[in-house]
């Protein structure tokens, strides 16, 4: 038993990473139909941009600070004017090719322009061990579980119980209902990728010190996320952490009573169990939605 709540406790300090980024998925696609697979890429690069950061002298903070108004520019702004934009009025599947695109982009221009080598990132959290009934747990899990809870949370309430939230709702439901009632549903579309920005450096921060910045860091985390996404219900903000977690339990289970091996292939297996018998997902619902 000690052992099982061992690696439950792990795989939800792992899931919780995963909810951040599933959290991104579900966001673009409520708000403007966008489903984005450099998802992982853009957790990865604002990891390199906190060390690029710090290298000009800046501490983790101040360094996650000017990241995060980097990546709301870079990864919000340029990335939905550049490519979102022109390409979402083509259909789904040129925003698809496009993201795939990116992301390889994304990865090779790092190892070329950065390096090929795994990074040391300094940690948020002190180097501190608990013991508990036999489990042993970190400072580490204890706090990435509790801020991506809280991000996951946050986010959660911002969009059921602010006006801009509730627009950008609206955006997501009737662009044109939306149009009609007043809303500006350029800028509300544009918050929604600025959101998706900063959730994407909040998991850089959590994920980087544990598996180290690398290039490929965001090739595996965000197969997981869409995994995790879908899982959830890919219409839901709740689910993104319901599949995350889901995921993160069940590969560290799974690794240590199947096999290693078997440890990426997880959350492939629970997509496709979902998809054949639920397919919106654990807590999605099927959308009536109207652009």
């Amino acid at each position: 038993m000690t052992d099982f709540l061992q690696l439950f406790f792990s795989g939800l300090a792992t899931g919780s990473v995963y909810a951040l980024a599933a959290l991104g998925f579900t966001l673009l696609w409520q708000a403007s139909g966008t489903i984005n697979f450099a998802q992982g890429e853009f957790v990865m690069l604002p990891a390199f941009m906190m060390l690029g950061f710090q290298a000009a002298g800046l501490t983790l903070l101040p360094a996650f600070v000017a990241t995060c108004l980097l990546a709301v520019f870079v990864l919000g702004w340029a990335f939905k004017r550049g490519i979102a934009d022109p390409l979402l009025r083509f259909g789904m599947m040129p925003i698809v090719v496009a993201t795939i695109g990116l992301s390889i982009a994304m990865r090779n221009g790092v190892r070329a322009g950065y390096s090929a080598e795994a990074h040391p990132f300094p940690s948020l959290f002190a180097d501190q061990i608990f013991n508990i009934a036999g489990v042993t747990i970190t400072m580490a899990d204890i706090g990435t579980l509790g801020c991506a809870l809280a991000l996951v949370l946050a986010t959660q309430a911002f969009l059921s119980k602010t006006v801009t939230g509730r627009a950008m709702q609206a955006v997501a439901q009737n662009t044109e209902s939306a149009t009609v009632l007043g809303i500006n549903v350029p800028r509300m579309i544009f918050y929604t990728f600025a959101i998706n920005a900063l959730l994407a450096c909040a998991a850089a921060l959590l994920v980087a010190p544990v598996y180290l910045a690398k290039f490929d860091m965001g090739e595996g985390l965000g197969n997981k996320a869409f995994f995790a996404a879908i899982i959830g219900g890919f219409n839901n903000s709740r689910g993104a952490l319901l599949g995350g977690v889901i995921v993160g339990v069940a590969e560290n289970l799974a690794a240590a009573y199947i096999s290693p091996a078997y440890k990426d292939a997880v959350a492939l297996v629970l997509f496709m169990i979902v998809i054949l018998f639920k397919p919106q997902g654990l807590l999605g619902k099927k959308e009536m939605r109207k652009v």
